[in-house]
């Protein structure tokens, strides 16, 4: 390396959040509707981690129920949340986990 320090996507994407808070709701709403389409548990778990350094993952595990650890665990890339746990998660981030009809469905 020539002795730059480079960012990270989810070091940027954190940065961006803290400097724009009022965003936050709407890209909640983005990756869950991107997940209920590509079924990237990858992908959504990743930008949940983000979020919640952003909100704080202590008082993120503090609100769950969960401890520190087992929200990092639950959010890492090799996690495999349970839905109890991502539920608890997302209550501690100030939302919930609600349906909504797909179009044209039964």
């Amino acid at each position: 390396m020539n002795g730059r320090d480079y960012r990270t996507l989810d070091d940027a994407e954190e940065s961006y959040f803290r400097e724009h808070p009022e965003e936050i709701d709407d890209y909640v709403t983005l990756i869950f509707e991107e997940y209920s389409k590509d079924g990237d548990i990858g992908a959504l778990l990743a930008s949940l981690r983000v979020l919640s350094r952003v909100k704080g993952v202590t008082k993120i595990a503090e609100d769950s129920g969960l401890s520190r650890k087992g929200v990092q665990k639950a959010l890492s890339n090799s996690g495999n949340p349970a839905f109890a746990s991502v539920n608890a998660i997302m209550h501690a981030m100030g939302y919930r986990l609600t349906p909504k009809k797909l179009s044209g469905e039964a």
